[in-house]
């Protein structure tokens, strides 16, 4: 089922908010990626909805409208509605586990450090660090963005697949001011690596556009977290989840999910502190 927003006109179709619920103990958000929404989501949602899982793909604010409303979003708007909505998966069901793409894995990282009650994290493609181009267009989007207006950031390397490119509802645009917001989720996400202390999954390609190896290697580095694996797929740009090779990438994230049903983090954590303990 879609919650309310599929009533909302101004959100376009297919790009609305996916809610499926089940009887189960276990909840799995799943957060999109900047400029895009729950589409690149929909058949990871259905596949775990499918294996007994409950799911939450909220559309993020400013997202699946217009670029008006883009430009209008804050980093501190996506940031809440995070955290709102694994607040209310937390209510729904005893165990939760976070999966987020691009962005929404920069996202995912923020609530991951701010709370020890998930059961495992899921970084796919994460944005968790911007070309130095790209950051300085960012700081200083005061002096050019409202001139240079809508910038077309389309890549058609960021979705191999020429079907799934074809229907992704991304806006495939960015303004000065919404890279500067995409630049403060990036920069405090780095900062919280460190605090995140679920066992986290990163899967990345090779063939990322927009994600360099590097990135992907810091960020297993730094997270704070002990119980951490990197997986490499190929064939793939950025939005794994809908690109060439998903399939892999869907039973990567299954086997993370299963490996840890059922157990918080700070269950986790306890476990391996009693282990260590002399």
């Amino acid at each position: 089922m879609v919650d309310q927003q599929s009533a909302d006109p101004a959100i376009i179709k297919g790009a609305e908010t996916i809610d499926l619920q089940e009887e189960g103990s276990h909840g799995v958000l799943l957060l999109h990626g900047f400029g895009d929404t729950p589409q690149t989501l929909s058949l990871l949602a259905r596949r775990l909805a499918k294996r007994g899982y409950g799911v939450f793909a909220p559309l993020l604010p400013g997202h699946g409208r217009d670029m008006a409303a883009f430009q209008r979003a804050r980093a501190e708007d996506w940031i809440d509605a995070a955290n709102s909505s694994l607040t209310r998966m937390q209510q729904r069901y005893a165990f939760v586990s976070v999966i987020g793409l691009s962005m929404g894995a920069a996202l995912a990282v923020l609530i991951a450090a701010d709370t020890k009650m998930i059961s495992s994290l899921v970084l796919i493609a994460p944005y968790l660090g911007m070309p130095i181009q790209i950051r300085l267009a960012a700081a200083t989007h005061w002096l050019w963005g409202p001139l240079a207006g809508e910038i077309n950031a389309r890549n058609p390397r960021s979705i191999r697949d020429p079907i799934e490119r074809e229907r992704n509802l991304a806006y495939g645009a960015v303004t000065g001011r919404t890279l500067f917001e995409l630049s403060k989720v990036v920069k405090r996400s780095r900062k919280a690596l460190p605090g995140v202390t679920a066992p986290t999954l990163v899967i990345l390609s090779r063939e990322d556009p927009r994600v360099a190896p590097a990135v992907g290697e810091f960020a297993l580095k730094t997270l704070g977290a002990r119980d951490k694996k990197l997986v490499w797929t190929e064939g793939a740009g950025h939005i794994l989840t809908v690109d060439y090779g998903r399939e892999h990438v869907f039973s990567e994230v299954e086997k993370w999910l299963r490996l840890h049903d059922g157990r918080s983090a700070t269950a986790a954590e306890d476990d391996r502190a009693a282990v260590e303990r002399p």
